[in-house]
Formats: structure tokens, C-alpha cells, sequence
């Protein structure tokens, strides 16, 4: 069992909390923020050190050289165990098989190649990436990074990974995709959906009827694009007054209500080694003012946040 050890503070309140991953392989732990690494170039192992350093213990990477150096996302990681900051078992580590339409010409497989080779052929790379002091190298979690126009194809690859599962792939889940497409691929998987990973803003009416779908089947719920994307939102009222009266900064009082949604957890691509840690301490300090004297004007906050995005 893999098994990351607190991100976030003492993991004394539930917003603080890291969840538990119950696919049908594996029990995993994954905590509240997970440090996405698309777009870093050549600061990738850098900015992984430090965040592994100022208290991240989930990185999400892709074999995408498109938008991703996850070689260098491994290095990073080798870099912060040799250093002592952190066990590879305390880590939960991610990546993402992406089709060919999601490529550039720079591919971690061959398109000539049969699709359950292209995904053989991506994993082993992947697998390369993440050796560390020379123990087997394994992942937490592998993430279709988009589904197939044909769902034949979807499952295709899926049914591929489920072959890794549960040693040499913990956990398995789908990216960029509808509500029909995963219930599909759920009902048909032997290994079933653990994570999904989706854009969290208006654009997709913040997912609220796919994430019920997810909570429903304990299904973890990775959110991206959550502050980026949602301007107004994180200077609305109900994030406003969480800030003021829990004494931090707005972001953090904007994630804090985004994970007070439950069964989810964010994606979270600072590259301001201050803003790691403070994001992290802030998260488990609004967890404990709301389980305490914040109590009452948390749930007013939260229920006028779920309001606010069509969470009825």
C-alpha cells in the first residue's frame, strides 16, 4: 500500500485531510494539493525540489513532452529522497499516458505501434523517469490524459494499464472527460475509475453533476484550472469573508472552499516557492478555524459558495 505522509500540517481538521483512493487494486492516500508541472520547461526538477521541499507530497506530470518534462519532474523527485525531505513512499506520484492527437512531434512511443504498445511503450518511459535509490520504480496513479473519439479505444488503453495494476500502477483515471464517457468506461473496467481529472470553471458548470456522479461512486475528483480560470469567482463574497475572518490570503481562502466541496482535491502549479508553503499552512489553518469558533460563518460561506456554482 502507498502511503504519503501529511501535506498539509497535522491533518487536524477534515478540509486539511488527505483522501483515500479505493479503486479495486489498491488503497492509496492522496493529499489535498497535488503540485501540477505542466509549463515549467527547463524549471521543472527545480521547482519540484522545492515544492517537495516547502511540504507537497503529490506531483501530477504527463509523458507529454508537449507541455511536460517529466524526466525532469523525476529528477527533481530523485533530488528531494536524496536529500532526506521525503521517501518515495511518502510521495504520490502521477502521470499520464496522452494519445497521439495530444502529441507533438516529439512522442514518448511510436504511432506506428498498435495502441496497447504505444501505452507499453509510454509507461516504460515513465517508469524510467521515476526510478529512485534504486528501488523498483512504481506509480500512484496513471490518467488517460483524454479520452478516444471511439470509446473502443479508450478501453483499449485502459485495459492495457489494468495489466500493471496493482504493483507497477496503483491507481487508474481519466482526464478531460464527459460524464458519459466515464460512466462507460466505470461500468465496463475491471479496474475502476479512482481519479478523474477535469477543468474546474464555469465553462463546464464546474462539473457539479459529473463530480456528484464521482462522489456517488468514490471516484476522487482532481480539479484544474481552478484559480487560473475563475477570476471573479475567487474574489466573491463568500472568499472574501473567509479571508477576513480566518486571517489569510485570498487564494487560500478560495482553495479552502473549492476542497470544502469534498471528494476532490487540486492541482496546484505555483512557481512561487513562498506561495507553496503559505498555500499549504493556510489551508490547515482555515481547516482549523472552521471546525472551531469559525464554525457558523464557514458553513454560511461554503453553502453561498455552492450557490454560487450551481451546487444546489
Amino acid at each position: 500500500m502507498a502511503v504519503a505522509q501529511s501535506s498539509i500540517g497535522t491533518q487536524a481538521s477534515a478540509l486539511a485531510r488527505d483522501l483515500t483512493l479505493r479503486s479495486s487494486s489498491a488503497v492509496t492516500q492522496i493529499p489535498k494539493f497535488v503540485y501540477g508541472t505542466a509549463w515549467k520547461k527547463d524549471r521543472t526538477a527545480d521547482l519540484v525540489y522545492k515544492a517537495i521541499k516547502n511540504g507537497f507530497r503529490g506531483i501530477d506530470t504527463a509523458a507529454q513532452p508537449k507541455h511536460y518534462d517529466e524526466a525532469s519532474v523525476g529528477r527533481g523527485v530523485a533530488r528531494a529522497v536524496t536529500d532526506g525531505l521525503a521517501r518515495r513512499q511518502d510521495l504520490f506520484i502521477q502521470t499520464k499516458f496522452t494519445p497521439p492527437n495530444g502529441q507533438s512531434e516529439i512522442k514518448p512511443y511510436s504511432t506506428d505501434s498498435p495502441i496497447q504498445e504505444q501505452v507499453r511503450q509510454s509507461l516504460q518511459s515513465s517508469l524510467e523517469n521515476f526510478k529512485v535509490d534504486g528501488q523498483t520504480p512504481y506509480l500512484d496513479s496513471v490518467v488517460i490524459h483524454s479520452p478516444y473519439a471511439d470509446f473502443g479505444d479508450t478501453l483499449a488503453v485502459w485495459k492495457t494499464l489494468e495489466e500493471y495494476t496493482p504493483d507497477t500502477i496503483r491507481n487508474l483515471g481519466i482526464s478531460n472527460t464527459d460524464l458519459d464517457t466515464l460512466k462507460m468506461l466505470h461500468e465496463q473496467a475491471q479496474v475502476k475509475p479512482a481519479v478523474v481529472q477535469n477543468r474546474f470553471y464555469n465553462g463546464t458548470a464546474y462539473e457539479v453533476e459529473l463530480r456528484e456522479f464521482c462522489n456517488s461512486r468514490g471516484i476522487i475528483f482532481q480539479s484544474f484550472w481552478t484559480l487560473s480560470a475563475n477570476p471573479k469567482l475567487a474574489k466573491s463574497p463568500p472568499v472574501l469573508n473567509v479571508a477576513q475572518l480566518a486571517g489569510v490570503d485570498r487564494e487560500v481562502a478560495y482553495y479552502a472552499l473549492v476542497l470544502g466541496l469534498e471528494g476532490l482535491i487540486i492541482l496546484n502549479g505555483t512557481t512561487n516557492e513562498s506561495h507553496m508553503g503559505d498555500d499549504l499552512a493556510g489551508i490547515d489553518k482555515v481547516g482549523t478555524w472552521a471546525e472551531n469558533d469559525g464554525a457558523d460563518d464557514w458553513a454560511a460561506a461554503l453553502e453561498s459558495f455552492k450557490v454560487l456554482i450551481g451546487q444546489d
